[in-house]
């Protein structure tokens, strides 16, 4: 298990937002835990220099360029970008930088799930650079994605069988537990253990952790297969909970994993 640090943009500007508010009508006003003026670079670059590596920029609509432009110069091959990625500007990304790219809303039309275009974005850019954010809800005890800044409840549900699928065209995927995600109220644990039941590959989970106590949990639960995110929580982000605490978590899990693999 390792930290996977985020940087989220709206507007222009660095922010937390609770993420079952972006499927307002009026897409100016989420619901919105922390603003700053503090660059989205220089996020990037405090990330650099603690070695919190593989996390995400999501672009939260228009006018959010720029600044994950600026990103990806502070921390090259550190982040991956996502928001409105499709083939036409996948390859503009990773030159600007981006390790990897993330798509969602590309993937659906009207609801269904496309494996064509799922094909398209893998020619486009790689099966080892491509992450598909499968950030989902609960509908009658199932998780179903949700696209289009999680307005729109897909018909992708996560089983073992779409994820086995999935890992031919990827090796990484991105969950946010909508339900929970910005609200500082607890993980969805049940998400966290189906995730470490049935994906093949990579997957990092993001999504109402307040403390150290629910990386430990994400950890446990996890089965130390899961990555995890945290944002609102943060002091960096307006939360309660030390950033300098949660790169100890990382060094230490990341140090004992690396001993327990004889690389130290």
């Amino acid at each position: 298990m390792r930290i996977r640090p985020c940087i989220d943009l709206h507007n222009g500007k660095v922010k937390q937002i609770v993420g079952s508010t972006l499927d307002s009508p009026d897409e100016e006003t989420p619901q919105t835990n922390f603003s700053t003026d503090r660059s989205a670079a220089e996020f990037a670059a405090l990330y650099r220099r603690d070695n919190l590596s593989g996390g995400h920029v999501i672009m939260l609509g228009e006018g959010n360029q720029a600044a994950a432009e600026a990103a990806l110069i502070a921390y090259p091959g550190g982040l991956q970008v996502g928001g409105g990625i499709t083939p036409e500007n996948a390859e503009y990304w990773l030159r600007a930088g981006a390790e990897k790219v993330i798509v969602t809303s590309y993937l659906f039309t009207e609801g269904e799930f496309s494996f064509e275009r799922l094909k398209e974005m893998q020619k486009t850019v790689g099966t080892e650079r491509l992450v598909v954010d499968l950030s989902c809800r609960k509908v009658n005890d199932r998780y179903f994605v949700a696209a289009r800044r999680w307005r729109e409840t897909t018909n992708f549900e996560l089983t073992a069988v779409n994820l086995e699928i999935l890992n031919e065209y990827c090796r990484e995927i991105l969950i946010h537990g909508i339900d929970v995600e910005g609200k500082r109220q607890g993980i969805d644990r049940e998400l966290v253990a189906l995730l470490a039941e049935i994906s093949p590959m990579a997957a990092t989970y993001a999504g109402g952790v307040r403390n150290l106590e629910d990386l430990a949990a994400i950890r446990d639960t996890g089965k130390n297969k899961i990555d995890a995110t945290v944002g609102s929580a943060l002091d960096i982000f307006g939360g309660d909970l030390p950033y300098r605490e949660v790169v100890r978590f990382d060094r230490h899990h990341r140090g004992r994993e690396a001993k327990s693999e004889g690389r130290e």
